[in-house]
């Protein structure tokens, strides 16, 4: 394979960003800063702009090639909403290779059979065939003792649960969180407590059993106190939440905007600003895209009968970039939510620039301005709640193993 140079990069390392070069060989980071090149080598001179690690893009509902290398995502951990749901060997090992090479998926097995919450799947079989941690999917499993059983057969094969928390009881039939906005519009609402009673029980249970947890959307100050302390007192928890949730509230529901149709649904501007706080105090472990893609026949209907969900893959680097220019995070902590801390969850040798790493890289021009469209949107569908939105930042170059991909 030929050796690669990067050069007069910007490189965005685990704990800094700082001029430099990356050399790649045989599809791997032979080194990183002050580099000898060798006299075979192909240099790319970046003249600046960034390189950093490719996206993990924990928590995907669709394999969407197109709007995950526009995003600069490289790896996905694909939830196991599918049709067929991914609860047998042989679904799982076909998921994990039909994107390949040019997108790694890792799939999340159904903790339950058919994902209904009742009988456990088969873990091992499926961790076998390549699962790479197990997931409640879209919704919250109602049976404590089910639970336990999950957590605790995970813990024994060294796989992550990951959960959705929502207490099914509580948000049954709703599309809004309680509060004057889904009063006003007349919406079927839960209240935001249907978070923190799903978690609070959640941990309980990972706690007793020591398994650990990540629960893929945190949205409320109620849960993310939960969430820190539970780390405090050791317990192995980690949560995720998408950009969504850090920057709209539910007055982007307004007008029944459908593509605000979101699952949590949007909080009110308190539980919003304590998303912030939970992001710059570390207590937010993956910032995902929740890629979701949903066409006009779902999205284009009254606000209660639309599907929830948001295409997310293509603006999650440019609005990710937006909370660094805003000062709530920097460079390197943004990489981690995105890829290091997605790596170690899924149990994957990738997500930082370091020798011996994939390389997987990302080349970043972060002053090329752009508008969000749902119109030009390349992916499946263009359902974007940030549709109309002007962002700054792209990914200009991708690399998958040192072999470029656009």
């Amino acid at each position: 394979m030929t050796t690669l140079a990067f050069t007069n990069a910007r490189l965005v390392l685990a704990n800094e960003t700082r001029p430099g070069a990356l050399l790649v060989r045989n599809g791997l980071i032979a080194a990183v800063g002050t580099v000898d090149l060798p006299g075979d080598v192909e240099t790319i001179d970046l003249g600046g702009e960034l390189l950093a690690p490719a996206i993990i893009d924990l928590g995907v509902f669709a394999v969407d090639m197109a709007a995950c290398h526009a995003g600069g995502i490289v790896r996905i951990g694909l939830m196991p909403d599918q049709a067929p749901v991914l609860d047998d060997p042989g679904i799982v090992q076909r998921s994990a290779l039909i994107g390949r090479p040019g997108l790694w998926i890792h799939p999340i097995a159904a903790a339950t059979k058919a994902l209904a919450g009742k009988d456990l799947a088969e873990m091992a079989i499926n961790r076998d065939a390549g699962a790479r941690a197990v997931g409640t999917g879209r919704g919250w499993i109602a049976d404590a003792g089910v639970m336990r059983k999950v957590l605790g057969y995970a813990h024994d094969l060294g796989l992550v649960v990951i959960a959705h928390a929502e207490d099914g009881g509580l948000a049954a039939g709703a599309v809004a969180t309680e509060g004057e906005t889904a009063t006003r519009l007349g919406l079927p609402a839960a209240p935001a407590i249907a978070e923190a009673l799903a978690i609070a029980r959640d941990l309980m249970l990972a706690e007793e059993t020591g398994a650990r947890l990540h629960f893929r959307q945190v949205t409320t100050a109620t849960g993310f106190a939960l969430i820190r302390a539970a780390k405090a007192r050791g317990v192995a928890v980690t949560c995720g939440i998408t950009p969504a949730h850090l920057m709209l509230s539910d007055i982007a529901m307004t007008d029944f905007r459908s593509f605000a149709h979101l699952s949590p649904p949007l909080r009110g501007e308190a539980d919003r600003q304590a998303a912030l706080a939970a992001l710059a105090d570390g207590t937010i472990d993956v910032l995902a895209s929740g890629h979701d893609p949903r066409g006009p026949e779902e999205k284009r209907l009254p606000f209660a009968d639309s599907a929830p969900g948001m295409a997310g893959a293509e603006t999650l680097l440019a609005l990710g970039l937006g909370l660094v220019r805003d000062e709530y995070l920097t460079l390197a902590r943004l990489f981690a939510l995105l890829a290091g801390n997605p790596a170690r969850l899924l149990g994957v040798s990738a997500g930082v620039l370091a020798p011996g790493m994939p390389a997987d890289l990302v080349v970043i021009n972060s002053d090329t301005p752009w508008q969000v469209s749902a119109e030009t949107l390349i992916g499946r569908a263009g359902n974007t709640p940030f549709d109309g939105l002007p962002v700054q930042g792209r990914a200009v170059q991708l690399f998958k193993g040192g072999t470029r991909l656009r």
